[in-house]
């Protein structure tokens, strides 16, 4: 897959580096309770430190996850990535998070589209899987909007500052998107 993922003039996906580490940490740090009521990482963040260190495990030969940042007229707004990539069965999970400055724009869900597009055609995914905390009305609109089918609750999925949450989990199918 492509370091560079171009969606509009305005919009694009770049490959996590080091480089972004710092960018990303304050980003995080300066939205920080928007972000951690549903981001269990963000109370982990201490310091660019902390991101760096999520940096070079991605990097790791063994990494099972492959995260871009969403750019948006040349500034990241948030993360969003392939987790628990699986070749042997065919499936991943798509995870993402934008700032709260961003959000109700469409950044995600058309870097949604691209993500699924390039794991099904270049990956050769059969399952796409997106998890949301239960109550998370933005995020879950996503995976609904995508045409993903609502599979259940995944009990006490997610654990947080605050305690376990659930977590609502989608899913999309190759066929179902050839269909389209």
């Amino acid at each position: 897959m492509k370091d560079l993922i171009k969606i509009n003039n305005e919009l694009y996906l770049r490959k996590i580096s080091l480089h972004d580490a710092d960018e990303v940490f304050d980003i995080i740090d300066s939205d920080r309770d928007h972000l951690r009521t549903w981001l269990p990482f963000v109370d982990l963040t201490f310091s660019s430190k902390n991101t760096k260190e999520f940096v070079e495990q991605l990097s790791k030969p063994f990494s099972q996850e492959l995260v871009f940042t969403i750019c948006f007229a040349d500034k990241i707004t948030g993360l969003i990535g392939f987790k628990e990539i699986d070749k042997i069965n065919k499936k991943l999970e798509i995870g993402y998070w934008i700032t709260s400055t961003y959000q109700g724009k469409g950044l995600v869900s058309a870097s949604c589209k691209v993500l699924i597009e390039n794991a099904f055609k270049k990956m050769d995914m059969n399952r796409i899987q997106i998890k949301c905390g239960v109550g998370n009305i933005r995020s879950s609109n996503i995976p609904k909007r995508l045409g993903f089918t609502f599979e259940g609750i995944e009990r006490c999925g997610e654990k947080h500052n605050h305690g376990f949450i659930n977590l609502e989990v989608y899913s999309l199918l190759r066929n179902e998107w050839n269909k389209r």
